[in-house]
């Protein structure tokens, strides 16, 4: 059986993401991977994703977000869980740069929030794209998660 491109992500992230950062688990799909942190599904989680290039600039087409979710089903958790990134932002900005946009999440419900980048139209057959999306995400691992377990 040949695996899903974000199976294949996953299998990339085991020789990336770093083991000091703890225990990480994923859930891959058809369009996109969730990947958290501790044993249990966690609503505040890594992602990469196929999303309607409409919800980024209103044009038809596709586009990969890569970033972080929080998912909880109270605004105020989700502003929290972001505001508490942002208070850190000098450490992770060198990292992950201007591409990382905080806001409302793409195209769900207004309570969700994110720290996320989007690409316009990735080349989904470009042999690289599992090795590139897979960076990226520890990118943001790497640069987030430390902020995260330190509150």
């Amino acid at each position: 059986m040949e695996l899903s491109r974000f199976e294949l992500v996953a299998d990339a992230l085991r020789g990336l993401v770093p083991d000091e950062l703890g225990v990480w688990k994923y859930r891959a799909h058809r369009r996109g991977i969730k990947v958290w942190f501790g044993n249990h599904a966690n609503r505040e989680h890594y992602e990469a994703q196929l999303v309607p290039r409409r919800l980024v600039d209103g044009e038809s087409g596709i586009a990969l977000e890569i970033g972080f979710h929080a998912e909880q089903p109270r605004l105020e958790d989700n502003e929290a869980a972001v505001a508490h990134l942002l208070s850190s932002e000098k450490k992770w900005r060198r990292v992950l740069g201007k591409e990382a946009v905080a806001g409302p999440f793409l195209g769900r419900p207004e309570d969700w929030r994110r720290l996320s980048e989007t690409w316009i139209e990735p080349d989904l057959e470009e042999p690289d794209l599992v090795m590139s999306v897979a960076s990226r995400l520890t990118d943001y691992i790497e640069a987030l998660e430390p902020v995260r377990q330190a509150r």
